[in-house]
């Protein structure tokens, strides 16, 4: 079924010219110069961490733990512990415990897409297939739940808990709606809120009460974190759309031939009547790669992608406004540069 108003089939070198490119990584290491100390002993607690499992499966455990993870989380603990007072072991046990939940989510995620690659090294899945990938990351989830018990309240585990049980309805709701052309953009939103920001949140917000903050703080640093964790999650679909795979580790329309459909392609999904409509669906369900990656140029002429990067942009204003309840300091000012830096990672893609 081919309709007037959607673009030619791309083939060859037309798909790299048809496609924006980001020329880099996003790169948020240097942010996280002021907490070096503090992550290489979050390292030192993996990895003794790893070694308390039985000693038949240490071996994967370290693998999971070594080839997996940008430290996002543990850092953005660290971050907020120096902002709100002085870091203690609490706050390392909170960035090794969040950290832990998050590899066990990816060794999950692999292998519900089938990866075979992470961060160009062989995943989990790909070494040792889908039953024993199932279980190690059963077993980090259980450790990680574990280590909840060291804490000095029973808050701090109990929001953890619900955290990892957002995370993983999460990942089952959004499994649940692949190619589902009644998928809401508010219900993308809340799955992507519980899927991945919902280990953001729990970082800065207890990290907050680590640090025994007042209840305004608290909150802010759980809205800082929760904004963060949606605006980056939407940055990361938006790689969908983009044709560097060098850069973004993601080939152009990988999201949609597995049918994720993320807001780019939802925001003109959901404007798109009659026959319209009926065309983009039935690419969406039937189409060739040919035809999904028509449909997403499509999408970017249509201003999917510029629409998703203003709502990463409120998400991070959201994020930068909530700091400012808490006292100035070089660790407020490494998180305020956070999603200063993902701002302008995207930035050049609205041309």
């Amino acid at each position: 079924m081919r309709f007037n108003f959607l673009p030619k089939k791309l083939t060859g070198s037309e798909i790299s010219a048809a496609f924006p490119t980001l020329s880099s990584k996003l790169d948020l290491k240097r942010y996280f110069t002021l907490i070096e100390p503090d992550i290489a002993a979050v390292e030192d607690r993996i990895r003794f961490q790893a070694r308390e499992f039985d000693p038949g499966i240490v071996g994967y455990i370290e693998y999971a733990c070594e080839s997996q993870g940008k430290r996002i989380r543990p850092a953005l603990t660290m971050l907020t512990a120096h902002a709100t007072g002085k870091p203690t072991s609490g706050h390392l046990d909170l960035a090794v415990v969040v950290e832990l939940i998050h590899l066990a989510t990816l060794v999950h995620d692999d292998i519900l897409d089938g990866a075979t690659k992470r961060r160009g090294e062989p995943t989990v899945f790909s070494k040792w297939g889908a039953e024993l990938s199932v279980l190690l990351g059963d077993c980090l989830f259980s450790h990680a739940l574990k280590l909840c018990a060291h804490f000095p309240t029973t808050q701090i585990s109990r929001t953890i808990a619900d955290a990892a049980n957002e995370v993983c309805t999460g990942e089952i709701l959004q499994t649940q709606r692949r190619f589902d052309l009644k998928l809401s953009i508010p219900e993308y939103l809340r799955i992507i809120e519980m899927k991945t920001a919902a280990l953001f949140r729990v970082s800065t917000e207890l990290s907050a009460v680590l640090s025994n903050c007042p209840p305004d703080q608290i909150a802010a640093c759980k809205t800082y974190g929760e904004s963060l964790g949606i605006a980056y999650q939407i940055y990361d679909d938006c790689l969908d759309l983009v044709g560097s795979e060098n850069a973004t580790g993601k080939t152009v329309g990988t999201d949609l031939a597995k049918g994720k459909l993320t807001l780019p392609l939802l925001h003109v999904l959901q404007q798109a009547q009659g026959e319209e409509h009926e065309a983009l669906s039935e690419i969406i369900l039937h189409g060739t790669p040919e035809d999904r990656l028509s449909l997403l140029a499509l999408v970017l002429d249509r201003g999917g992608l510029k629409a998703s990067i203003r709502k990463i942009q409120s998400y991070l204003d959201q994020a930068v406004g909530s700091l400012d309840l808490l006292p100035p300091s070089p660790a407020r000012e490494a998180l305020q540069s956070i999603p200063q830096a993902l701002r302008d990672h995207v930035a050049s893609l609205q041309s």
